[in-house]
């Protein structure tokens, strides 16, 4: 299907986590694409930018512009379930939305309602808690002007307390995925913001799963090939 399909465009920079899961899921389905890089701020080449705001209308990346079905998606969540709606059409990554689908070609655990809600509940607290409080703990250690010890120490604790419920799912499956049908689009969620743990001062020392869980995922060939495709088009 892929040598059909005309090249999608994933809009991205290197400053963050969210383009990564999706370049991600590209890779993991073989789909071709290509990066286009920007910049933070209002100029040329930026995200405020009026050229941007015509792809984007909240200035952030990642968005994703599919040539194949004249669509354009925006937030992360929003692309990954465009992703793996339009193209992970045997459920290899996703469970399916039908609970009594009988087709062959998927997987029974899949039409499972638990794992849809599993799939669902796991995603939601990534796009809602987890992401969240490790942003605003990076945004205060980096790019905050004024000291916030405060702010600093609550996103911190609440980074942690995330990790801590992250750890005792981990371990239901020793460390292998997040859920515990196996490997799916929830681990390609978690694993730029929790990689990334350094950057905000944060250690994994006491999580054991988690760092099992790393080096995991950090392993997949779709992983490697996202983290090695986005910043080459800065070469561009």
């Amino acid at each position: 299907m892929s040598q059909d399909l005309k090249p999608l465009l994933l809009h991205a920079h290197l400053g963050g986590p969210n383009p990564f899961k999706v370049a991600i899921a590209l890779e993991a389905l073989g789909l071709p694409y290509t990066v286009k890089l920007w910049e933070f701020g209002d100029g040329p080449g930026g995200v405020k930018s009026a050229e941007f705001l015509d792809i984007n209308e909240n200035g952030r990346v990642p968005a994703l512009e599919d040539p194949n079905t004249k669509t354009v998606s925006w937030e992360s969540a929003a692309i990954l379930t465009y992703i793996l709606h339009t193209y992970d059409r045997e459920h290899k990554y996703h469970p399916s939305r039908h609970p009594h689908q009988t087709e062959s070609a998927v997987p029974a655990v899949t039409r499972d309602p638990q794992a849809l809600i599993d799939f669902d509940k796991w995603t939601a607290f990534l796009i809602s808690t987890l992401g969240p409080m490790q942003g605003q703990l990076n945004w205060y250690v980096h790019y905050n002007k004024e000291k916030n010890e405060d702010a600093r120490q609550r996103y911190e604790t609440q980074t942690y307390r995330c990790y801590d419920l992250l750890e005792g799912q981990l371990k239901k499956t020793d460390g292998k995925s997040i859920l515990k049908e196996g490997y799916s689009a929830v681990d390609w969620h978690f694993y730029p913001w929790v990689m990334s743990y350094a950057f905000g001062g944060l250690s994994v020392d006491k999580y054991p799963n988690i760092q099992k869980w790393l080096k995991t995922i950090e392993a997949k060939r779709e992983v490697k090939q996202a983290y090695e495709k986005i910043p080459k088009a800065k070469e561009n």
